[in-house]
């Protein structure tokens, strides 16, 4: 039964396409069904994100793949033509590969980043509660979470921020040994600024305060975090309380100036105050750094932090993909001895029929009155016989046929060796 990916992400479909194809939570044991009911394939696991659609199969025949990726489109309303441009698959081998390294982070936008391997497990839960993973993907995703947890637990693949919310903060915490007794003005109301207080609030800092020109969105993000609103209009009147500042709005003009800092800082006392303008325009005057006690690190500076970080997870990747290489590995190893299994109970079978077929003779002699000694020898020497009979009959054809590998490979399966001549 052999294993299959079939799926798009942010590598190969803009999010014109990503959309389109995604899966909604509510949605996705009604897909699952779908696809196994109409039997594209056996198992399925279906993993939905905003930089990946990708369905994990066990199919009967390879021939189902063009099946699975026309069901993806059907389902979507999207004409086959139009999916299959976008659309990457995997087999067998270049599939278990492929998944280690999507739950490992490997295979992300941001590289290492840790949601991936959650989402990847709510996946998994979500086909087991609609009956839709079997023996086969059950295998295969449990090897790739152990996979993925080394990786995450014996390299550093996850350990430099590389984003520039992340960095800020971490930044932040560089500078302050403990950022829980300090004080965040945060400024603007967007996606970075809302990660950024996320961030902090995850470590513990002790207060937040937002600015925004919109006092209801400042309001909205603050309420959610337990923080503080102000408009932008009040920030002169705060300043002086931020130990740390950071800054990302759309203006197009400085919101903080040279003299606004030196008054801060002195009534501060000259207690030192970071200052990170993230914001393009800058949002901060460059002159701010010749103020003294105050640290300005602008975007760039952050991006040189990024970039090194981003190197460092590039070489914790290289060990992970050799963690990976011995994963897959280890899963074949695993699948293929699971394909001997039938044989080994056949032949336990066989013996056990050749075991009872003598032992019922045993029997029906000493009820005749034989002697238990030529019963015994008699039994012994029946199993022996019908034991030894194949192995024998294989060996004689393979030494007519002067077969040295069949002999040396039947020596080493009956554990036998011959002493080689001097």
């Amino acid at each position: 039964m052999p294993l299959i990916t079939v799926g798009v992400n942010h590598k190969t479909a803009p999010v014109s396409i990503r959309e389109r194809v995604a899966f909604a939570p509510e949605k996705m044991i009604d897909a699952l069904s779908s696809l196994i009911s109409e039997k594209k394939a056996s198992e399925a696991v279906i993993v939905s994100t905003c930089n990946r659609t990708e369905l994990y199969c066990a199919i009967e025949d390879v021939s189902q793949v063009d099946d699975v990726i026309a069901w993806l489109g059907e389902y979507h309303g999207i004409a086959l033509s139009d999916l299959q441009q976008y659309c990457y698959t995997h087999m067998e081998d270049d599939s278990v590969r492929h998944i280690m390294r999507v739950a490992s982070g490997l295979d992300s936008l941001i590289l290492g980043e840790p949601q991936i391997l959650g989402q990847v497990k709510s996946a998994y839960a979500v086909s087991q509660e609609g009956a839709s993973i079997g023996p086969k993907l059950e295998s295969l995703f449990q090897r790739a979470f152990s996979v993925a947890k080394r990786v995450r637990t014996d390299t550093a693949i996850g350990e430099n921020p590389v984003s520039i919310a992340f960095a800020a903060v971490s930044l932040a915490q560089r500078i302050f040994a403990d950022i829980r007794n300090s004080t965040a003005l945060l400024i603007g109301a967007g996606q970075t600024i809302e990660l950024v207080a996320r961030h902090l609030k995850e470590n513990g800092i002790k207060r937040i305060i937002v600015a925004n020109r919109t006092l209801a969105r400042a309001e909205s993000l603050a309420h959610e975090l337990n923080a503080e609103a102000i408009m932008l209009g009040e920030i002169g009147d705060y300043l002086s309380q931020a130990d740390i500042v950071i800054s990302s709005t759309a203006s197009q003009l400085p919101i903080i100036g040279k003299g606004m800092v030196e008054r801060a800082t002195s009534k501060r006392r000259h207690s030192p105050m970071l200052l990170i303008d993230i914001a393009v325009p800058r949002d901060i005057e460059p002159e701010v750094e010749e103020v003294n006690d105050a640290y300005l690190y602008t975007v760039d500076d952050l991006h040189s932090v990024i970039e090194e970080n981003v190197r460092a997870r590039q070489d914790a990747a290289k060990a992970a993909e050799e963690m990976i290489d011995e994963g897959v590995d280890s899963y074949r190893r695993v699948v293929e001895s699971r394909k001997v299994s039938d044989l080994i109970v056949t032949f336990r079978q066989s013996a056990e029929t050749m075991k009872n077929t003598e032992l019922e003779k045993a029997l029906k002699s000493l009820e005749m009155g034989h002697s238990p000694e030529q019963v015994m020898n008699k039994l012994a020497h029946g199993l022996m016989n019908k034991l030894i009979h194949a192995p024998t009959r294989y060996l004689r054809d393979a030494g007519a046929d002067a077969d040295q590998d069949a002999l040396t490979i039947a020596s080493n399966v009956l554990g036998i060796y011959q002493e080689k001549d001097n």
